[in-house]
């Protein structure tokens, strides 16, 4: 599947190919911190099937639970998440924010990665109140 993204400000944009029946959410700890939400969306694919065409983004690099060393890319001006990859390896799968994404309602994600770390309350949104636009 062809995708193509932005982040907020539009500085990056950039397009991908992809296997949309990949599309994962992650309720690590560290997800939810860096995407400031209880959870985070995210597609793979290889660096060879993605493309910047515009803007470069900056690196932050975080070591994970499991000691691997993770480089987030982002946005330098808006700070929207662009990516993230294993650090010093550019052959390394990208897994690209589903969120800045054109094509995200067609990313319906098959699994869910570090359960152990979900808020419990996010099996059960449909409970929720939901409003269709936030209310003064």
């Amino acid at each position: 599947m062809k995708i193509d993204g932005a982040c907020h400000c539009g500085f990056i944009t950039f397009e991908a190919e992809v296997d949309a029946e990949k599309a994962t959410v992650c309720h690590c700890a560290d997800c939810q911190t860096l995407s400031g939400a209880p959870y985070r969306a995210s597609i793979p694919t290889t660096p060879e099937k993605f493309r910047l065409l515009t803007g470069e983004p900056a690196i932050y690099v975080k070591t994970a639970e499991s000691g691997n060393k993770r480089a987030q890319a982002f946005c330098p001006k808006c700070g929207s998440p662009i990516y993230a990859t294993a650090f010093d390896d550019p052959t390394a799968i990208l897994n690209i924010r589903v969120g800045i994404l054109r094509q995200r309602d067609q990313l319906v994600p098959k699994r869910q990665v570090w359960g152990r770390s979900r808020q419990s309350w996010v099996d059960n949104l449909l409970a929720i109140t939901r409003l269709d636009k936030q209310s003064a």
